[in-house]
């Protein structure tokens, strides 16, 4: 059996769980989300904890099991604290700028590029003297949080040796050397 797929999902206090088959809808303080899952997969809600059953150990099943878990965890989590993913501009020049959900990047290119980010994130940009600048995005969907993180992270992606770019925050860059300076 599934290692995640049999964990069970505690549910906070205010969070909803309406499952019918095909379809788990999942709302709380936040919003609420939605998830098509296969017609066979079954959810069980039970004094606040929510399981994920697979009908059969076919290798499709069990491949999604696991997922369709991790799917839900994802929604629960989403509607009850909400998911934030913070991303840093590193090199000199380089800004954001936003003006609601339409975000101005300044990274180096010859034109500024402007983002209209969906109206289910919340961002926020940080300038700050002697810190490299910060886009923070908060929403209840982890899906379209990365897929929308990944497309400003692909403006200008960090390079090998300067470590200049767009980078999550905390993430660790590994850098190679440049050429060698000495000759013997």
């Amino acid at each position: 059996m599934s290692r995640v797929g049999k964990a069970p999902i505690t549910l906070p206090s205010g969070v909803d769980v309406n499952f019918t088959p095909g379809m788990v809808k999942v709302k709380g303080p936040k919003g609420e989300l939605s998830q098509e899952i296969a017609a066979d997969f079954e959810v069980v809600v039970a004094d606040g904890v929510m399981t994920v059953n697979r009908p059969s150990d076919s290798k499709q099943n069990k491949s999604l099991h696991g997922l369709y878990r991790s799917l839900l965890n994802n929604m629960v989590k989403g509607v009850s604290e909400g998911h934030t993913v913070t991303q840093e501009l590193v090199g000199v020049g380089y800004k954001v700028s936003n003006q609601g959900n339409l975000v101005e990047f300044v990274v180096g290119y010859s034109h500024k590029i402007l983002l209209q980010v969906p109206s289910e994130i919340t961002v926020t940009t940080l300038t700050e003297k002697g810190k490299n600048p910060s886009i923070t995005m908060v929403c209840t969907d982890k899906q379209l949080l990365g897929q929308v993180a990944a497309k400003i992270r692909s403006f200008r992606k960090p390079e090998p040796y300067k470590g200049k770019g767009i980078k999550f925050s905390g993430e660790v860059l590994r850098k190679k050397a440049g050429k060698s300076a000495s000759k013997k």
